[in-house]
């Protein structure tokens, strides 16, 4: 036993239970979109710790079938399905969209003589903010409230979302006409930002080769998840999975360690640790383990910082950055592992 395993439990059943939850999501969503099994992987750690995913890709990658199939793979649970709340809603954001278009808006009810609220396409419980850098900052408020509080607010009154709200957002690298850079306190809401390269060719191939069946039709033949079963594979992973104190002192020397670089002109906040720690949870409960291990911050790590670090001129990498910093961590890691 080391220091960064937990002591036996008397009973895994839960972690079990949660495993085999996104085991299902895992085949359905590789039934769905092929190529793209890291992807798929972040996506489902980002949903299982409680986090967003910015995707920065080219058009024609997958993302709408990715977000669409992992919508339509959360069925009604045993209490049904949450009323007013859609499986999955896309918006294409543009820049004359208005933040009652996303929120909902108050509409004049000649029954009733007053004014009811008509729900947005935020109240879902995957919603894909299709080129999300394309719209008002007007808009960019109403979508950091929703991803910070899970909530709206529409002419004084708020109203809450769904806990299972989860947005898979996406921006293209290279079309910038027309684009309004997002503001940092947005970027910070997001868990993970995912560069989409083009898939290996024997993928593509495999992608022709299942024509003319569509491919939301081939994921739906795998079974889908219910809501409250994601919702409590949520808190078995962040009850149930051990997280060694280590961790902790890793992940706030490595940002240290970031905002003390003289490439880096602003770090990683505090948010982001606290938002590391249930992904480093989830993704330990994604390969079988009730541990966090070092390979998890390994895997990780690039990806819940690079978005948030700003890079002194001339420097193009953050990748590089986060690397040096991280390499010391994982040498303190990897010796508390042989501790016995």
């Amino acid at each position: 036993m080391t220091d960064l395993q937990p002591t036996p439990a008397a009973s895994a059943s839960p972690l079990e239970d949660a495993h085999r939850v996104f085991t299902q999501l895992t085949h359905r969503l590789r039934a769905a979109v092929v190529g793209r099994d890291e992807v798929i992987e972040l996506v489902l750690v980002a949903l299982l710790a409680d986090g967003h995913v910015l995707l920065e890709d080219f058009p024609g990658s997958g993302k709408t079938t990715l977000a669409r199939a992992l919508g339509s793979a959360i069925e009604p649970g045993p209490s049904g399905a949450v009323e007013g709340i859609a499986s999955f809603r896309r918006i294409q954001f543009t820049p004359d969209l208005l933040p009652s278009d996303i929120t909902g808006t108050n509409v004049f009810d000649v029954d009733a003589g007053g004014f009811t609220f008509r729900r947005g396409p935020l109240f879902a419980h995957v919603v894909l903010a299709d080129e999300i850098n394309r719209t008002s900052p007007k808009v960019q408020s109403a979508m950091l409230e929703a991803m910070a509080e899970k909530q709206v607010t529409v002419d004084d009154a708020t109203y809450g979302l769904d806990r299972l709200f989860f947005v898979i957002a996406t921006q293209n690298p290279l079309d910038l006409a027309g684009t309004y850079p997002l503001p940092t306190p947005q970027l910070d809401r997001f868990l993970f930002k995912l560069v989409m390269e083009h898939i290996e060719r024997d993928a593509e191939l495999d992608v022709l080769a299942s024509y003319p069946k569509p491919h939301l039709d081939q994921a739906a033949a795998h079974p889908g998840v219910s809501r409250e079963a994601i919702l409590a594979a949520r808190m078995a992973s962040r009850e149930l999975v051990h997280l060694a104190p280590v961790f902790r002192e890793a992940l706030v020397d490595l940002a240290r360690g970031l905002r003390a670089d003289p490439r880096v002109l602003q770090g990683a906040s505090t948010r982001s640790l606290v938002l590391a720690m249930p992904a480093l949870q989830a993704r330990a409960l994604l390969r079988g383990r009730d541990y966090v291990a070092p390979e998890d911050l390994e895997a990780l790590a690039p990806q819940i910082f690079r978005h948030r670090l700003e890079l002194a001129p001339g420097v193009e990498d953050p990748l590089e950055v986060i690397g040096d910093a991280l390499a010391p961590q994982l040498e303190i890691l990897a010796r508390a592992s042989l501790k016995g």
